[in-house]
């Protein structure tokens, strides 16, 4: 299809990367739906998406709904006539009043190979599982949740040691290419889609800070992949001292792999120095290897040994 008119709905460095691929390719959007600016950083000042900051660079036009069950904002994509609507880690559930108004549907860029983990956080949720791969897909969007059927996917192998930021950067790259190769043919209609094996998928849920905390119990392999998982948001965690303890500390955890050969009551620090600070588990011993105390940088675990000694206290 010549000169297709396409709008993109996207709103983190993931979405970005799309965005980039595909005005690279020569098809700059009609428009950009991203998410309303938001408060981030220590600061707390109020900050555009990638999305959105990509978009004005390029001086495409930026629509921030805070909802798209809005009849003047429907009216407003109506308006622009899409053949296609990209949808990339946008953050907003598209009803079907918009799911309707592009001639040629709306199409997803999702980082995982559907049906393996549908939902909002398909890199974490693959390497918490110890998956070998991951990938990217290009879905046809229904009104079920990443349900709909694909027109093309493409898996990469995880590295054993790979934090999900690393993976993503990795995905959000692959994810822009797959879009560019593939969209003639989807906007020609001269490739199909494919509907997915609804028995085989699973889910990955909204990730909560909660969900990174270090639970000494679990097996140390486990925990290792929390780390990776957590790597760079939120960040995975423990605590030193007592919840009662005004000098409770919270400690960040960056990097950490599993030791077999340990068995103590899960929680004890066994030895911290220059390999590693390493806590017994419920099975062997993480090796944390690179920490953060509050209000710190990151350091390695020699320099965080000369921080704070831990050797010998019950983090359980």
């Amino acid at each position: 299809m010549k000169n297709p008119r396409v709008i993109f709905a996207g709103t983190p460095e993931f979405a970005r990367a799309s965005l980039s691929a595909l005005v690279d390719s020569g098809v700059v959007p009609v428009a950009v739906l991203t998410q309303p600016d938001r408060r981030s950083g220590r600061g707390k000042k109020i900050t555009a998406s990638p999305v959105k900051r990509y978009a004005e660079e390029h001086g495409i036009p930026v629509m921030q709904p805070v909802t798209l069950r809005d009849d003047n904002i429907v009216a407003e994509l109506e308006a622009l006539e899409p053949d296609l609507i990209i949808v990339a880690a946008y953050g907003l559930i598209l009803p079907q009043t918009v799911l309707d108004i592009p001639s040629r549907g709306c199409l997803n860029v999702h980082a995982s190979v559907l049906p393996r983990w549908r939902g909002a956080a398909p890199i974490q949720a693959a390497i918490l599982a110890g998956d070998e791969y991951s990938g990217v897909s290009l879905m046809s969007m229904t009104a079920g949740l990443d349900c709909g059927p694909v027109f093309a996917s493409q898996s990469i192998g995880i590295d054993p040691e790979e934090s999900a930021g690393d993976l993503h950067d990795r995905l959000a790259k692959l994810g822009g290419e797959l879009l560019v190769e593939n969209l003639d043919e989807i906007l020609e209609q001269r490739i199909a889609a494919v509907p997915q094996d609804d028995s085989a998928a699973s889910y990955a849920g909204k990730i909560k800070t909660s969900d990174a905390q270090l639970d000494w119990s679990q097996d140390a392999n486990e925990l290792a992949r929390r780390v990776r998982a957590f790597n760079p948001v939120p960040g995975a965690f423990f605590f030193v001292g007592v919840a009662s303890d005004s000098d409770t500390l919270r400690i960040k955890c960056w990097r950490a792999h599993g030791v077999d050969d340990v068995n103590a009551t899960p929680g004890v620090v066994v030895s911290s120095g220059a390999e590693g600070v390493v806590v017994a588990c419920g099975s062997g011993a993480l090796c944390m290897t690179e920490l953060q105390l509050p209000g710190r940088r990151r350091v390695q675990a020699n320099e965080f040994a000369d921080q704070l000694d831990l050797c010998g206290q019950d983090l359980g």
